[in-house]
């Protein structure tokens, strides 16, 4: 059978992706991150809308939901990989130096603008919905613990601490002090107060004996 010229022309010419199998470009899941959460610091959680999103970041409504079903999952998987990214962990070599590090990375996290409107609203929040409390608790939460966690084991590696230290306390520590400081009491955390809170979770993690 002989085919026609016209389907010869249309093998040749190149296929159009179908709408709905669009690639997903980076520069628009940043301009939604961003969007999301300037939006969220300006309305709450409660408040959040997912076209003002959309509008905000000048992108089409298909464009986030095409990434996102809702907003509960949006925010999960935008605090996830924020959270995440913005947790590195530096060896320095001490453990003092290695929890000042962490310290003064937090502390630089918590100073900005948006996190000292979003971190209360969203804990306020994570009181009244149960879904969005396990989604915030859930792979980000245990992450980033398990990075603090490291923080231990190399100084156990070194010597510094014993084997039997206790993980959740340091986590409790390093997290709960700088935050209550910043955003609950919103006292300042200068580089003296820092070395302080360094010595006292030292303190707190070294045997009773030593």
């Amino acid at each position: 059978m002989i085919r026609k010229r016209s389907d010869q022309e249309a093998d040749e010419k190149p296929r159009r992706l179908p709408s709905g199998a669009a690639l997903m470009q980076p520069g628009v899941t940043d301009a939604l991150t961003r969007a999301l959460f300037e939006e969220w610091g300006e309305f709450g959680y409660v408040g959040l809308s997912l076209e003002r999103v959309a509008q905000r970041a000048g992108v089409g409504k298909a464009a986030l939901y095409r990434r996102w079903p809702s907003k509960r999952a949006m925010v999960a998987d935008r605090l996830e990989v924020v959270g995440i990214d913005l947790a590195p962990l530096i060896d320095t070599g001490t453990l003092a130096g290695d929890i000042t590090a962490v310290l003064l990375q937090l502390r630089r996290v918590l100073r900005h603008r948006l996190v000292r409107r979003i971190l209360p609203d969203l804990h306020a929040e994570m009181q009244r919905n149960r879904d969005l409390a396990h989604d915030v608790r859930g792979r980000l939460q245990i992450e980033r613990r398990r990075r603090a966690a490291m923080v231990l084991e190399r100084a156990i590696a070194r010597g510094d601490l014993p084997a039997t230290v206790d993980t959740k306390l340091f986590n409790d520590a390093v997290g709960g002090l700088l935050y209550w400081r910043l955003i609950i009491t919103r006292e300042r955390a200068d580089r003296s107060y820092i070395d302080g809170l360094v010595t006292f979770i030292i303190a707190g993690l070294l045997p009773a004996d030593r």
